[in-house]
C-alpha cells in the first residue's frame, strides 16, 4: 500500500494521484509484493532541515531522503514477491522547484524523478561508487521516462 501526504504548503498544490501512481508503477516494475508499505511525503523547507541534521548531519533542507524499513529487494524473475514494509521517502518541494528551473522542466516532473530516486534507495540502490551510480541513474531515468509515456 502506498500511503501519500502532502504537509508541505507548496503551491500549485502537487498531483497526488500521479505521484501515488508514478511510485506505484515503480514498485510493479521493480517487482515488489503490491501489499507492501511505502510512504512518500511531501513537506517543507524547515521540517526538511530538521530531518536533514538530524539524520545526516547536514544543515539546510535537502531535496528527498530515504528512510529504508525491511530491506526489501526486488524480486528475481521465477520468484515470488515477499511482501514487507519498504519505508519512507520524503521530498522538499520547494528544493525541488528550484532544482527543475535549473533543470529548466516542471516542478512535478522534478518531485517525480525525486521520489523515483527516494524509491530506488529504499529498495537498496545507492550511487556512492561510479558503477553504482551508472545502475542507479540508468534505472532511474528508464523507470521515470517510461512512467511519463504513459501520461494521458
Amino acid at each position: 500500500m502506498i500511503e501519500y501526504a502532502d504537509e508541505s504548503g507548496y503551491e500549485p498544490v502537487l498531483n497526488g494521484e500521479e505521484i501515488s501512481g508514478l511510485a506505484r508503477y515503480v514498485l510493479d516494475e521493480m517487482r515488489i509484493h503490491p501489499a507492501s508499505d511505502l510512504t512518500v511525503m511531501l513537506v517543507d523547507e524547515a521540517t526538511m532541515s530538521d530531518l536533514h541534521v538530524k539524520w545526516m548531519d547536514e544543515e539546510g533542507p535537502t531535496d528527498v531522503l530515504s528512510f529504508p524499513m525491511d530491506e526489501v529487494r526486488p524480486a528475481p524473475a521465477g520468484h515470488e514477491p515477499v511482501e514487507g514494509l519498504l519505508g519512507d521517502v520524503v521530498v522538499c518541494p520547494t528544493v525541488a522547484a528550484e532544482q527543475a528551473k535549473v533543470a529548466g522542466h516542471a516542478t512535478i516532473e522534478e518531485v517525480l524523478l525525486l521520489v523515483t530516486h527516494g524509491i530506488l534507495h529504499v529498495l537498496g540502490y545507492d550511487h556512492a561508487t561510479p558503477e553504482e551510480e551508472r545502475e542507479m541513474f540508468g534505472l532511474q531515468r528508464k523507470l521515470l521516462l517510461n512512467f511519463l509515456a504513459t501520461r494521458q
